[in-house]
Formats: C-alpha cells, structure tokens, sequence
C-alpha cells in the first residue's frame, strides 16, 4: 500500500510539472496566438474569419473535423486563389483563433454559426464553398436547405454521409487525447505539431511557428469533441434530405493520412455519390487525406478551370 501510494504522489508530481510547463509556454506563445483574420461576434463568442482576395466570386473555406488552424491548413491553395477570387477560411468554434464553447454541435447549429460570421465579416452570399473532410456534411446541407447561397462545391477530399455508415469513431480515445492536451503532454511527443501544412506546404518559418503555437492550444477542444460526438446523427440527417443537384468537383485522395479506410473503399464511397449529381465531376489524386497540403498546385488550376466554365 504504501509503494502504491508513492507511485501514485510521483505519476501526481508529474502531471503538476507538465501543467505548469504547459501554461508557462502557453504564455510565451500568447502573441503568435494573435488573430490573422478579423474576430466576429456570434451568439455572444467571438468567431475567427479570414478574408484575402479580390473577385466578384467568393469561396468559402471549411476546415475538417480536428484541424486546429484552418487559416494556415488551407493557405497554400488559396495563396494561389486570391488573384482571381476573393477567399474566406471560416474558423468554427474551438478551432483556430475562435472562442473554445462547450455548445451543442448539431448540423443546424454549425451551418448558422457559419452564415452569421459571414454575414457579420461583411460577406453575402452566393458563395462556392470548399469543405475538407467532414465539412462536406456541412456544405452538403447548406446547398439543401439554402440553395440559393451555395452556386457550387468543390470537395476537398470532403465526406459525404455514406462514409459515417461504416466509420468507427472511438470518442473515448477522442477524449483522452482532449485530456493530454489540456494538461500539456502533447508538448513530450516530438513531432507531433508537424502537420502536413507545415511538412509539405508553402507555410513561411513564421507561420509554422503560429501553426505550432496554435495546435498547443486547439487540440481535440471540447467544441470539436462535441461536434464529433454528433457527427454521425449530422450525416444521417443530411442523407435524408438527399442529393443536392448543382455544379459539384470533388478532389478524392488516396485515403492515407488517417481516414480509417482503404484506398477502393474511400474511392468507391464518393464516386458513388458524384454519379448522382448532374453537373458532378472528380479529379483522383494520389496523395494523402490533407490532399490541399499537398497538391495545392494541382487543385488550384483545376479550381480555376472548373469555375471559369460556368
């Protein structure tokens, strides 16, 4: 009993010792966590929007489940974007530079979060929207239930409800890792900051230290917890309301960098789902899930390709 006792006081010591390493440098990097777009007010917290280019059409940025900087996530395709359209990188709560809210993570209440920091960033729609990952859910919905604000999508490796069917999420781990984060252990993994934006995008020595300095503080937050927590209800919904019919490109990757699933079935699952839209079309990339990270040179011609024939 008494060694039990020790080595629990010493596993206790050293949690402390992370923490207050942890805070200690979560203070250092308060002034590279300062805002690179403009803060907007939605529903009493403030909400993270980047805006850049110029253009009569505006596409709208909508990061995947997880991704704790989308401003700098998505900057090395959009850096290619701006001299043509005019770009903006919604920030959903808990994520980049917005307020961490412990709040009800439903498909409607992300959608209007969404058009409200918008609108409040002084942007209207039409807009094209480009979600990576699961806020293909989100766009998905949005060309639904408000078909006149969405004039197309262009899917960044984007999920479509079909993928939630068979999609084991293991929220326990999920809330483990929320809990390494918080206390700061994730600081002990070498590495482990590196995100494929940092790895293989155009991100300047100073942005990675942002991107860095960010992920310390927007790691498996509660807000994204919630919003995986509800995710498979979100697709469900989404599913019931069918295919939305509009000018659809959808970039599918090669199913490596963590999806789950294997190089057919990723392929399969969207392919599917395109054949069913009048004005859909594909473009098979063999790279990675984070597939703006790596072929933003690629995507971005064919971004401008696609819209320029409608």
């Amino acid at each position: 009993m008494k060694i039990i006792i020790i080595v629990i006081a010493a596993v206790l010591l050293l949690l402390l010792i992370i923490y207050i390493n942890h805070h200690i440098h979560l203070k250092k990097e308060a002034e590279l966590r300062l805002p690179l777009g403009q803060m907007v007010e939605v529903g009493g917290h403030n909400m993270s929007i980047y805006v850049e280019g110029t253009g009569d059409t505006t596409l709208v940025f909508l990061s995947g489940g997880g991704t704790c900087s989308p401003i700098l996530d998505f900057k090395s395709l959009y850096s290619l974007l701006i001299d043509k359209y005019q770009i903006a990188v919604v920030e959903k709560f808990g994520y980049g530079f917005s307020d961490v809210v412990d709040k009800e993570r439903d498909i409607d209440s992300i959608l209007e979060d969404t058009r409200t920091a918008l609108a409040a960033a002084g942007l209207n729609a039409p807009y094209v929207l480009c979600p990576h990952s699961m806020s293909g859910l989100e766009a998905l919905y949005w060309a639904q239930k408000y078909p006149d604000e969405v004039t197309a999508i262009i899917g960044l490796d984007m999920a479509v409800p079909e993928y939630y069917d068979s999609m084991n999420i293991n929220i326990p781990f999920m809330h483990i890792s929320g809990w390494a984060a918080n206390i700061g252990i994730t600081r002990l993994i070498p590495g482990i900051s590196d995100s494929d934006a940092i790895k293989y995008g155009t991100l300047s020595d100073a942005e990675k230290d942002i991107y860095r300095a960010i992920f310390y503080s927007r790691t498996a937050t509660v807000t994204m917890l919630n919003e995986i927590g509800q995710v498979k209800e979100n697709a469900e919904k989404v599913n019931s309301m069918g295919v939305p019919q509009l000018p659809m490109l959808l970039f599918i990757s090669d199913g490596s960098g963590g999806t789950g699933f294997d190089q057919e079935t990723w392929r399969k699952i969207p392919t599917e789902y395109i054949s069913q839209i009048d004005e859909g079309e594909y473009i098979e990339l063999d790279c990675p899930h984070y597939v703006h990270d790596y072929e933003y040179k690629t995507i971005s011609e064919s971004i401008i390709a696609f819209l320029s024939g409608r």
